[in-house]
């Protein structure tokens, strides 16, 4: 486990500290399945992007602040210049970059997600989280299983979906995709 992800528990234990609310409760108030959390709290394995918006959204915390232990203050506008964004390394298989992470109670959490070219020959990692996503391919080609439904996308295309169905993607055809992702 990296000191980063030690942070993120760090933080979400004190959040349920301070309600007073068990592992095995907040799992169960977001309808995430209490042994999967309690590996995502322990380490053994990473919370996807999607749990952590989750868990920051029922605390009232910021995604920037839960991962990264500072506030974000910008309320008008958030700029963000190219290759300025931090990245946030949540899955091996991805890269993360949060582009608006400055602004304040965003309603929804803006990201550039690099997916790996040398995943191919790999399954899909699936997970779920509560809320809905939006991709948009801007480069290279990314297949996407969504509740059991395999499409494959290119640039300029688009899926929506409800994260709480069964989800995943990894880059196709020899080379990384770059996608947006908007988690609401």
């Amino acid at each position: 486990m990296t000191n980063e992800v030690g942070d993120i528990i760090a933080r979400i234990r004190v959040l349920r500290e301070i309600e007073e609310i068990s592992a095995e409760t907040l799992a169960r108030e977001l309808g995430f399945g209490t042994l999967e959390y309690k590996q995502w709290e322990s380490g053994e394995k990473d919370f996807p992007i999607g749990a952590l918006v989750e868990i920051a959204a029922r605390f009232k915390v910021d995604l920037t602040e839960l991962i990264s232990g500072e506030t974000p203050k910008l309320k008008t506008y958030c700029l963000t210049r190219a290759g300025r964004a931090p990245e946030v390394s949540r899955r091996p298989m991805y890269t993360y970059w949060n582009l608006a992470y400055k602004f304040h109670r965003k309603k929804a959490e803006p990201f550039m997600v690099e997916a790996r070219a040398d995943t191919e020959a790999k399954p899909i990692s699936l997970n779920t989280h509560p809320g809905q996503e939006f991709d948009y391919v801007l480069e290279g080609r990314l297949l996407v299983s969504i509740g059991g439904h395999e499409m494959e996308l290119g640039p300029g295309d688009s899926v929506y979906y409800d994260s709480n169905e069964s989800h995943g993607m990894k880059a196709v055809g020899g080379s990384p995709a770059r996608f947006l992702a908007f988690v609401f």
